[in-house]
């Protein structure tokens, strides 16, 4: 996957969060519990964003480290919001899947880039 490919699918998966929060009840708890997945999982495109920009290899291993943080995060907003069952989980299983992909692609990334380093 090229660097444009995971800029486009980490962008889209914020847009999906943000449908996803607008979704959730209106509630206390739905508003504070939504305002969490809101910014970790638009974050996840902004950091990703940031990584591509690094100035070095250790820049772009820590700003992927900020992208795995915020990508586990979402996961357990998601995560947080079927258990309190104020979203179905129909309506989250494909973004709960995308959240753990992506995950995964930024892991493999950064032992790729740890690996790089110590060649």
């Amino acid at each position: 996957m090229t660097t444009q490919e995971l800029k486009k699918r980490t962008f889209q998966f914020g847009v999906r969060i943000i449908t996803a929060v607008e979704a959730l009840p209106k509630s206390q708890i739905g508003q504070i519990l939504g305002r969490q997945l809101l910014r970790a999982g638009t974050s996840v495109g902004a950091n990703y964003r940031a990584a591509a920009r690094a100035r070095s290899s250790a820049d772009f291993i820590a700003k992927l480290g900020v992208v795995e943080e915020e990508c586990d995060e979402s996961a357990y907003w998601m995560e947080m919001i079927l258990a309190r069952k104020l979203l179905k989980p129909k309506r989250l299983s494909k973004l709960v899947a995308e959240a753990d992909e992506l995950l995964a692609i930024t892991v493999a990334s950064i032992k790729t880039a740890r690996r790089g380093r110590k060649a």
